[in-house]
This record gives structure tokens, sequence and C-alpha cells, in this order.
């Protein structure tokens, strides 16, 4: 894959990760319900349930555009495809599924 094209898809991706990371964190126009975790199940159990939900969802998304943007640094250093762990090359196999990987699978695999 060339550059050129490694960052337009990199930049699209980024610009869906932002559009749905705005939607998941957009200010509601109706007042948020009261939020509780009871003893009954009801409509703040719900809520609160919902939120945590949208909560995890936005984190991965933030950290996911952290990637792709890390990813774009990285053609404009001229490191692409080197992994910022151990800085070996990532197999182009990787690359070719997930074009943001900064770390090779196995320095991925240690991260977590």
């Amino acid at each position: 894959m060339d550059e050129a094209r490694i960052r337009k898809l990199l930049e699209a991706h980024r610009r869906e990760l932002a559009e749905e990371l705005g939607r998941l964190t957009e200010v509601p126009r109706d007042p948020p319900a009261a939020v509780s975790f009871g003893k009954r199940i009801g409509d703040g159990t719900t809520e609160a349930v919902e939120r945590i939900a949208t909560t995890a969802a936005a984190r991965s998304l933030w950290a996911k555009a952290q990637e792709v943007d890390r990813a774009l640094a990285k053609l404009a250093e001229r490191t692409y495809g080197i992994c910022d762990g151990c800085g070996k090359p990532i197999p182009h196999a990787r690359l070719e599924a997930m074009p943001w990987a900064v770390l090779c699978v196995a320095c991925s695999a240690a991260k977590r």
C-alpha cells in the first residue's frame, strides 16, 4: 500500500471516529433522567447502564482515534510500519488489517 493511499485511509477513518464520538458525547436536548442503582430496576437504572455503556464506547473510540493520530504522525516521521515498542517492522498483513497499528502483535499483546 502506498503512502498516499494509507494517509487517505487513515484520515477517512479518523473522521468517522470523530463523527461517532461526537454523536456519543453530544449533550441531549431533553434533561437527563435521574440516574440511580437502586434495588428495583426502573428508568433510572436503565439510564445509568446506558450511560456506562456509552462512556465505555466513547473511551474506546477516543483510544482508537489516538492510534490513528499516531499512525498519521508516523507517516510524517517516515517511521510508519515500524513498531513503537520494539522497533521491528510490523508485518504487512497486520497493517493491511489495521492500518492504524503502531505496535506489532507481540508488543500489543504485552501491553494488555
